[in-house]
């Protein structure tokens, strides 16, 4: 068995900061991302039809020598190789340092999924690389002088933990067959309160030409996909899925109208990236929800988020032309879990049974144990490198994370930064599963077990640390 003492190094890569601060010059950028081969595999299975497009949204600052990009993709997530690749390949085109470009996920579930043997994959995995590095290519080359400013709006009445204290007696069996003390999605019937907060904020950052023309909307909401996409009955009467950006899609869709009323803007970009929401949903849990009709909650959900979107831009009272922009880009080799005594011959006696008893037990069970035996392996890595990201606009702050990020780190975050405004964007710069803090870790669930979440509990706790490390560096820069 490896050492369970948590390992740990940090590789320091370029930094991009501004100097002298000079006129702010943006670009934006909008590309679609839809399949084009068909057909294609959703988690809900194979099917040939798109419902809403999918795009690939960039927006560029550049003020003096600091340079930043933000680059959001409709997808359920990517991986660190096609957000490296795709930031490797606009450098050499643009002479941007790969380093200031974020590359991140709006987490639709409704995007063509990947893994081997999937209907499409390779066809799809090349438009994804390419899209990505058309996206950042342009926005950078449509660069024009432009102010900011930042602003945010509360809208609570859309997000609500998953994750629930359930009543005595009426926790189902996790995978390895023993009882979590949270449940999530659990029965309504059985819910007796949250096991974590929410964050309602809606952070803005919102960008004008110099003649205070629209350009571009920045948006973040601690909010998972939302779902209920319409179904398709295809040509041998199957009902099947529909690929869909979900409400981050229909918030780009709408957010020019509130923007520019019946004219909208053109090369009006904007997008909604997704916040620290892996215990965040859209579900009613307590109370009742008339029935929607198939899309009616995403606009629901979208309209709402662009309104306060907008309410927010109207506070904002003060637009910076020259404001510093600098980036920090940092490696951290993060400690994967490894499995005690007790979890191994937990998984080796289950791995035994039939697969049909394994699924009587948890339909993950099957897939859970298998990752203890392996982890369990001397032949198992014990660590893996994840990068980790923060970006200065003025008095706004980016950190990333790539990982399904539980919203009491995000709001951890936000109290302790030094900044005046500070947001986290999730699946940024690579795609790992869920990142627990140690409290919920202890309390078990979804977003805990062995399938979702890899590395050791205290990970987060080190990467918060170090997200504020380089938060601090950047606020000390004149």
């Amino acid at each position: 068995m490896k050492n369970s003492l948590i390992l740990l190094w940090f590789c320091f890569i370029t930094i991009s900061v501004s100097g002298q601060s000079a006129q702010l010059q943006v670009g934006t950028a909008c590309v679609d991302v839809s399949p084009t081969v068909t057909p294609f595999q959703l988690r809900s299975g194979k099917t040939s039809y798109v419902h809403d497009p999918l795009h690939v949204r960039a927006v560029a600052f550049e003020s003096g020598e600091g340079r930043a990009v933000i680059c959001l993709i409709d997808a359920i997530g990517i991986g660190r190789d096609m957000s490296d690749t795709a930031k490797t390949r606009a450098a050499e085109r643009t002479g941007w340092n790969a380093e200031c470009m974020l590359v991140c996920a709006t987490h639709t579930h409704s995007a063509p999924k990947g893994g081997e043997g999937m209907p499409g994959r390779e066809e799809y995995e090349k438009l994804k690389y390419q899209k990505l590095e058309e996206a950042i290519v342009l926005a950078i080359q449509s660069i024009e002088p432009a102010r900011v400013g930042f602003s945010s709006e509360d809208e609570p009445s859309e997000v609500r933990n998953r994750r629930w204290f359930l009543q005595p007696g009426t926790m189902p069996p996790n995978p390895l067959g023993e009882l979590d003390q949270v449940g999530t999605n659990a029965n309504r019937n059985h819910v007796v309160r949250p096991a974590g907060p929410i964050d309602p904020e809606i952070c803005i950052i919102d960008v004008r030409t110099n003649r205070h023309k629209p350009l571009a909307l920045i948006a973040n909401y601690a909010l998972h996909y939302v779902g209920g996409v319409p179904k398709k009955v295809d040509d041998n009467g199957r009902e099947v899925g529909m690929a869909s950006a979900d409400y981050f899609g229909e918030f780009s869709r709408i957010m020019p109208f509130r923007v520019g009323g019946v004219n909208p803007p053109d090369n009006f970009v904007a997008m909604m990236t997704n916040g620290a929401s892996g215990d965040i949903n859209n579900l009613v849990f307590t109370g009742t929800r008339a029935p929607r009709s198939p899309f009616e909650q995403i606009r629901i959900v979208a309209s709402k988020a662009a309104d306060a979107s907008w309410r927010a831009v109207k506070k904002i009272e003060n637009y910076q032309t020259k404001p510093l922009i600098a980036t920090r880009l940092r490696e951290v080799n993060l400690p994967y879990r490894q499995p005690n005594n007790r979890e191994i011959k937990l998984a080796q006696d289950l791995l035994k049974r039939t697969r049909q008893e394994r699924d009587a037990i948890n339909k993950r069970t099957s897939s859970v144990a298998t990752r203890v035996v392996e982890y369990s392996s001397s032949e198992h890595p014990g660590t893996e490198p994840v990068l980790i990201q923060a970006i200065r606009i003025g008095e706004q702050a980016i950190v990333s994370m790539p990982f399904e990020v539980l919203v009491e780190i995000g709001l951890e975050i936000k109290k302790k930064s030094p900044f005046q405004h500070t947001f986290l964007i999730e699946l940024a710069n690579g795609s790992y599963g869920y990142l627990p803090p140690p409290n919920q870790h202890k309390l078990g669930g979804y977003e805990t077990w062995w399938g979702t979440s890899r590395f050791q509990s205290q990970s987060s706790e080190i990467l918060i640390e170090e997200l504020l490390k380089m938060l601090d560096e950047l606020k000390k820069l004149k």
